[in-house]
């Protein structure tokens, strides 16, 4: 008896971008509303944020996203000794990831609604879920990736590094700085928690679960060969 194949949907190479920057954004301020601490990636611009935001009012979460994704890029730049155009185009992704940030903290409401624990819980659990599944996505597309991958890459190809400690050793890096960054920001612990802590022994494994139930229903094909051709 032959074995049924699942039809999958495919050139899905455009599309995966667009839910990776959406859902990833959504999944952060889900976790932000849920106050048990963001991944370690997502932490640092938050801290900045929370340390600055009564004397800049203006300086909210998501443009504080891209303001710190600007500061990591100078700093890859530095460490790579060379500079390429298609870095703005991450610029670029990272932009639009800071700034779909800020609508969905509108169409989420505010504070109060996550009052309750059970709410939190169901937050927190659904952003973590949800970034997960964003980042599955992420990683299958040939589009322009945010700073915090770029980085990753090409400090691994600058100097002929396995890309797998390379990102190991920034996760722990991004770690440490952000509980260092609220202690001395914040005088406590806001944006670093137990979250943080759970959302670093869960991410990896879940994101690989994750693009494992992708792979099973959508190939990866560019839908626009030539645009892709061009930001890749």
């Amino acid at each position: 008896m032959e074995e049924k194949t699942t039809k999958k949907i495919g050139k899905m190479n455009e599309m995966a971008w667009v839910i990776g920057i959406l859902v990833c954004s959504l999944g952060v301020c889900l976790c932000t509303r849920a106050d048990f601490g963001l991944s370690m990636i997502a932490a640092p611009p938050y801290i900045l944020h929370y340390a600055l935001r009564d004397l800049w009012p203006w300086f909210t979460q998501g443009r504080a996203e891209y303001v710190w994704q600007a500061v990591l890029l100078i700093g890859m730049c530095l460490a790579v000794r060379r500079f390429r155009w298609r870095y703005l185009l991450s610029f670029a992704a990272a932009f639009i990831a800071g700034k779909s940030i800020d609508l969905w903290f509108i169409v989420l409401g505010g504070s109060a609604a996550y009052g309750s624990m059970a709410a939190r819980i169901v937050a927190f659990v659904l952003g973590e879920l949800l970034t997960s599944v964003a980042i599955a996505f992420v990683f299958r597309t040939s589009w322009p990736v945010q700073i915090y991958e770029l980085l990753v890459r090409e400090i691994a190809d600058r100097y002929s590094l396995d890309v797998n400690r390379v990102k190991l050793v920034n996760d722990i890096s991004l770690f440490v700085l952000s509980a260092v960054l609220s202690l001395l920001l914040t005088g406590g612990f806001h944006g670093f928690g137990v979250g943080t802590v759970l959302i670093t022994a869960v991410n990896a494994p879940l994101i690989a679960l994750c693009g494992r139930l992708i792979d099973r229903f959508f190939t990866f094909e560019p839908r626009f060969p030539r645009l892709t051709g061009c930001l890749s």
